[in-house]
């Protein structure tokens, strides 16, 4: 991964190029950013510049041999942690060595993509990962070994947030005062997630959605689209060039959660006074609860989103409203007056609370009957 092939962010690259050249190189970084906005090509770009000695800003000029192994990722003063769980090949104690080859796989395909591409990658999509503290023991060892060409070694730690209690106070003491040349890069997508004292001891770099711009660009080069096309999507992507990529493809799990929340609504909106419907209500309670949690909250994210582009558009904030339903017998602009001020608030309350207990293992079939039923109420309240 080069400088060059990663999409816009010119401040940021020049940013961590001209503190490299200057020897202002913090030990530990936090790169905060959405989905899709480029933050693990980003930390892999600035790893090769680190490694192997590259300068002017680009990577280029610096040792060959290095270079190439960047090219395979297979860098030995490299090394990577993502979230990880057993599945049907890792039966106990999985860690990230044992996904390297899918790892690089994932980054060869899907430099953008998020964690629920990863999941599937791995077979792990009904489970939740990891960062478990036996992934701590492996990086306190990993960096206690000398530099493979002796300059920097370089601890990438994708989806950071993802780390329990146990293995993020186990690394408290490496990432404050880690080996000579030892430079961690944490990433993660939700800040707050990060154990407060991890965050302390980290260089906080955020990131922004990318330029629409930016996407449009990467769409051209990544898969000769034209310009109209790549408009489109890239309007549709609204900043997540993983979306775009999703929609270029046309294998965005959207479209099945868009059928999902179409049933739903429909469904809660027949629901006042009507058994059947309610009896319908409960049905998709159980189909969605038969899905993974990983799943199960992509979903209610999904709908927040949707929600929220509704409400925008009942406000007539057309330049925001990005999303485009696929369904011929479904308007998001009929769907839009049903939801106003009157209901917005505790609709988002609602599907973040439901979020929170799929993601602490509650019953899933208990927490979707109890979001549809309040549904059911909430659609029907009146503005104002």
């Amino acid at each position: 991964m080069l400088f060059k092939d990663v999409l816009g962010l010119p401040h940021i690259k020049s940013h961590l190029t001209k503190s490299a050249d200057l020897g202002r190189i913090p030990h530990a970084q936090l790169f905060v950013g959405p989905e899709g906005c480029g933050t693990l090509p980003m930390a892999i770009a600035y790893a090769r510049y680190l490694l192997c000695n590259n300068v002017d800003g680009e990577n280029t000029g610096g040792n060959p041999s290095c270079n190439l192994k960047f090219d395979n990722l297979s860098h030995p003063d490299l090394h990577f942690v993502f979230p990880v769980a057993t599945n049907d090949k890792i039966k106990k104690h999985p860690v990230s060595s044992m996904f390297m080859d899918e790892w690089r796989q994932l980054l060869k395909e899907q430099p953008y993509g998020n964690l629920f591409d990863w999941y599937q990658i791995i077979g792990i999509e009904n489970k939740q990962g990891l960062i478990s503290v036996d992934e701590a023991q492996d990086i306190v060892k990993a960096l206690s070994l000398k530099s493979y060409e002796g300059g920097y070694k370089v601890m990438i730690i994708w989806m950071a947030e993802k780390m329990n209690t146990q293995t993020a106070n186990k690394l408290l003491k490496l990432i404050e005062e880690p080996p000579q040349k030892t430079v961690f890069l944490l990433i993660c997508e939700e800040e707050q997630q990060i154990l407060k004292t991890i965050r302390s001891r980290c260089q906080i770099l955020h990131f922004p959605s990318l330029a629409e711009t930016d996407i449009i660009e990467g769409l051209k080069k990544n898969f000769q689209l034209d310009d109209g096309v790549a408009q489109n999507i890239a309007q549709q992507a609204h900043g997540n060039f993983n979306k775009a990529c999703d929609l270029v493809y046309q294998d965005s799990e959207d479209q099945k959660f868009e059928e999902w929340f179409i049933q739903w609504v429909r469904a809660a909106f027949r629901a006042k006074g009507n058994k059947g419907a309610i009896h319908d209500l409960m049905n998709w309670s159980e189909d969605i609860a038969k899905n993974g949690r990983e799943i199960q909250k992509q979903f209610l994210l999904y709908c927040l989103d949707f929600f929220r582009q509704a409400i925008l558009m009942n406000y007539q904030i057309d330049n925001m409203v990005y999303l485009q339903p696929v369904s011929a017998n479904f308007k998001l602009e009929k769907f839009a007056p049903f939801i106003h001020e009157g209901n917005i608030v505790p609709i988002s309350t609602e599907i973040q609370d439901a979020y929170y207990h799929v993601e602490r293992n509650g019953n899933s079939k208990i927490i979707f009957s109890d979001l549809s039923i309040k549904l059911t109420r909430l659609l029907h309240k009146k503005a104002g």
